[in-house]
């Protein structure tokens, strides 16, 4: 369970604010504007967003990456005690590797209708039959962060993309 308590949520926000500059670079970027941070002890030591177009990779997501970076600033794969702050809920490919990571704690912007693995459309975070769960929480500042993804598509239908 996340403590809700007002001094967290704020705290939430503080870092949400950081992934959403980050989903602002992938706009910037012509990639899908979902931005990632981790935070271990009270300070970021991971922050990505999407690449895919840029590296031609398809699992260039910005949790991936994040997880990456995360993993070599720890010197270790496995990254208890920390939280994972994306704009958008993870997809299942996001979510298994935070589950494999064994990262406790998903905070999340806006929900994915189409590829939310969090809580929408699958539950990989807390299932039981893996051996890891993480705490999740859902819909901090997820106006902010659909938004961002809103503008984007609308923009990439304008241009006769996507």
């Amino acid at each position: 369970m996340i403590d809700q308590s007002p001094n967290l949520l704020s705290l939430h926000d503080e870092w949400m604010r950081k992934a959403l500059r980050e989903a602002e670079t992938a706009f910037e970027e012509g990639e899908v504007p979902i931005g990632a941070v981790i935070v271990h002890d009270g300070q970021i030591i991971a922050s990505a967003h999407n690449q895919r177009e840029t590296l031609s990779d398809p699992t260039a997501h910005a949790e991936m990456i994040a997880i990456t970076q995360a993993a070599e600033h720890l010197q270790d794969w496995r990254l208890s005690g920390c939280t994972i702050y994306s704009t958008l809920e993870p997809c299942p490919m996001c979510a298994g590797a935070i589950v494999q990571a064994r990262i406790p704690t998903v905070v999340y912007g806006a929900t994915d209708q189409k590829a939310g693995a969090c809580h929408t459309l699958y539950s990989i975070t807390d299932d039981p039959r893996l051996n890891h769960r993480c705490a999740v929480l859902g819909g901090v500042m997820a106006d902010d962060c659909r938004g961002i993804l809103q503008a984007f598509f609308q923009m990439q239908r304008s241009q006769g993309k996507k």
